[in-house]
């Protein structure tokens, strides 16, 4: 990321006496504005149209009040919840002059209560009281997610317009066999090129054609199937010219994306995926890795009680379900590494619950050694790679 920073505390010292701290409760159409303002006894709370020029325009008159009651505001921070709206605001208040902070959702604790209420005004009072502990530097109070530039999240959108095709295209086929199902017939490949015109020539299982609406629903989603493969088709070789076109930097992503894909089992796409959604950003440690991925445990321990939750499921979806895909073809192609040979011998006693619970252990140790591959150029012992510029 082009950010770094210590996500758990400001390092920034605190000025209570010239800083102006104000959190924003977003909705879709109205945002809510809680403040503590230098010089003021009273905490402000303003509801306003979802409109940055008016935040703005707030901003700047509670900082004209703080200077009538005798403090010069030096400072103006801002922080909202991370969600729905992503990073634009936080990037146009930086662009403004004001200092903007995400908060991860998360990290805020909450009542745990059954029934508790909640309202926009409670959840303004847990940020504020979250975002002020962190400004004043108490270790993990809250956490902060590092906001990526427009060009780093513009960077992820092919790889997750892919995977959404994929899902789309997977749903699509299921519909079509389903349908056909219905009137017993069966051995039908939709992905084939000639598919529509070997619908033609179906028949039910009483010898009859398919009725006509039947018929009129899968020519639609034939068609529709084959408009999201040409679809997957652009992405996959639009992503292979850019590659082609970028220079042949020592760093940067391009040049992650190249190393990793020559990887023997690392394809492109997954490559692609994990440069952009995870490589690139500047993770503390290996530690900081695996729980960005959601591949950390979640204990569970109080008292003489000692268990284990599973995966924490905290972090990035999309890295964790490829890394786990990832981990069954490393033991394919890569069966003389150290880590596949790791993973062999915790699993000598062939059962399925312990093959299950350590594959997610060689997918978090396969994600570190990627990370030091690219970070520091450190070769996990028996990796194959691919020669360069294939």
């Amino acid at each position: 990321m082009s950010q770094s920073f210590d996500a758990s505390r400001s390092l920034t010292a605190f000025e209570q006496d010239s800083t102006l701290v104000a959190v924003i409760e977003m909705s879709q159409s109205k945002w809510l504005v809680a403040a503590v303002i230098p010089g003021i006894a009273r905490q402000p709370l303003k509801k306003l149209d979802a409109d940055a020029g008016a935040l703005l325009k707030l901003l700047q008159r509670w900082r004209e009040e703080a200077r009538k009651a005798g403090r010069e505001v030096t400072r103006i921070v801002c922080a909202y919840e991370a969600g729905r709206d992503g990073f634009w605001l936080a990037r146009w208040l930086q662009a403004n002059a004001i200092e903007a902070y995400v908060i991860h959702a998360t990290s805020i604790a909450v009542s745990r209560e059954h029934r508790r209420a909640k309202s926009d005004r409670i959840d303004t009072e847990l940020l504020m009281r979250s975002f002020l502990g962190w400004l004043r530097g108490e270790k993990r109070h809250c956490s902060m997610v590092a906001i990526p530039t427009m060009a780093e999240e513009d960077a992820r959108r092919p790889s997750r317009e892919r995977e959404n095709l994929v899902g789309e295209q997977t749903r699509i086929v299921n519909r079509v066999k389903a349908v056909l199902a219905l009137f017993g017939i069966g051995g039908f490949n939709p992905r084939l090129r000639k598919a529509v015109q070997k619908l033609e020539t179906l028949h039910t299982a009483e010898g009859t054609p398919l009725p006509e609406n039947a018929h009129a629903e899968l020519r639609h989603d034939l068609e529709r199937l084959r408009l999201v493969h040409d679809q997957i088709c652009t992405i996959e070789s639009e992503r292979l010219r850019r590659l082609a076109q970028a220079p042949a930097a020592a760093t940067g992503p391009h040049a992650m994306v190249r190393l990793i894909a020559r990887v023997l089992g690392v394809g492109i796409e997954t490559a692609d995926m994990l440069v952009n959604e995870v490589l690139t950003r500047n993770l503390r440690d290996r530690r900081a890795v695996a729980r960005y991925a959601g591949l950390t445990g979640a204990p569970d321990e109080s008292g003489k009680r000692r268990r284990e939750k599973g995966l924490a499921r905290a972090g990035n979806g999309r890295v964790r379900r490829g890394l786990i895909q990832l981990a069954w073809r490393f033991l394919i192609f890569q069966k003389d590494s150290r880590l596949v040979q790791w993973f062999r011998e915790r699993t000598a006693d062939g059962r399925s619950t312990t093959r299950k619970t350590m594959i997610v252990a060689l997918a978090r140790k396969l994600l570190i050694a990627l990370w030091r591959l690219v970070t520091t150029g450190e070769m996990t012992e028996g990796l194959k790679l691919r020669p360069a510029g294939t």
